[in-house]
């Protein structure tokens, strides 16, 4: 840990179409090698597609989504002696968002389909109905917490 002061968190300025921070904050994750631009119409192509597809505000069934993703506990490797225990510990918020929006980028670059802006919308209509890749990560994830619980003593 530094021993300088702590740094302040500068916000992050919200979507221009959407006027969200958490689409902002979603296009910066889908972002590679910079390339903020592919990013932004790749994440606005599959909002609108999501949007048809769901028949409803594409901003709301977003934002529903990445609700159901986000995680409320995970494990973490704790040595206490000779022995490694996976320690179940619940997780901050922007933890959980930032993992919720990871699974989804992942399980959505791993599906098949025509493009990345379709196969996005494809996970998205998944998370926001509780189905999905990644929606079996969130549920796999509170499994192991949930067999690890008898070692929640060893928090830190």
């Amino acid at each position: 840990m530094g021993r300088k002061k702590k740094t302040i968190d500068r916000g992050i300025f919200p979507d221009p179409k959407y006027n969200s921070p958490v689409v902002s904050k979603f296009v910066n994750r889908m972002m590679w090698e910079g390339k903020r631009s592919v990013a932004l119409r790749i994440v606005h192509a599959a909002l609108e597609n999501l949007g048809a597809k769901a028949e409803k505000e594409p901003l709301e069934v977003f934002l529903k989504a990445i609700e159901n993703i986000k995680p409320v506990v995970e494990v973490k490797s704790r040595r206490v002696g000779g022995a490694t225990y996976q320690v179940p510990i619940e997780i901050r918020e922007a933890r959980r968002e930032a993992l919720g929006m990871r699974w989804i980028i992942r399980a959505a670059r791993a599906r098949s389909g025509r493009g990345m802006g379709e196969r996005l919308a494809a996970e998205l209509l998944d998370a926001y109905n509780n189905t999905g890749t990644a929606f079996k990560k969130k549920e796999e994830t509170h499994k192991n917490a949930e067999a690890n619980k008898a070692f929640a003593h060893y928090r830190w």
